[in-house]
């Protein structure tokens, strides 16, 4: 009997993990292309032609839920849902590694994700006042995007050594 709770335990601590990772950084993309979509909707009441240039900046903070679904996706593949398996057992030790591995992606794509929706406003409001210089907008929302790939790399690679 212990064995079965001991091996259920570790399953479902690396679901969670793997859910948290899709989960929160899905959160995270959501608040924050709402953000910059707000901003835009001001924009193109009044000048409708900088629609693409919106769009772009409105999707840049829906990568991380991208790249929380990678690891969700990962997670999966390493713990055997996708080979076919009859069932999956792990220990709780191993399930908390696996939980672990994910916390990078769940986090960082939550928190980026809602700092880039906020610096892609801003770069919306650089768009409708210097519209030449909105590619200066997008390198800001490039650097907060720099954190989401670090967390996506630093989970990816601790998932690799499970």
């Amino acid at each position: 009997m212990n064995g079965f709770l001991d091996s259920f335990g570790g399953l479902a601590l690396a679901l969670l993990g793997s859910g948290l990772a899709v989960g929160l950084s899905c959160v995270g993309s959501a608040k924050g292309t709402g953000i910059a979509g707000e901003a835009g909707t001001g924009l193109l009441c009044e000048d409708p032609s900088k629609s693409g240039k919106v769009m772009v900046l409105q999707l840049l903070p829906g990568t991380q839920g991208l790249y929380g679904m990678v690891v969700w996706f990962f997670a999966l593949i390493q713990l055997g849902f996708m080979s076919g398996a009859e069932s999956v057992n792990i220990t709780v030790q191993t399930g908390l590694q696996y939980f672990s591995a994910c916390m990078p992606m769940a986090l960082g794509g939550l928190l980026s994700a809602i700092a880039q929706g906020r610096v892609a406003a801003g770069s919306i409001n650089i768009l409708a006042k210097k519209p030449d210089d909105w590619s200066k907008g997008l390198i800001l929302c490039g650097i907060v995007e720099f954190y989401a790939i670090l967390s996506l790399l630093a989970s990816m690679l601790m998932l690799l050594q499970l």
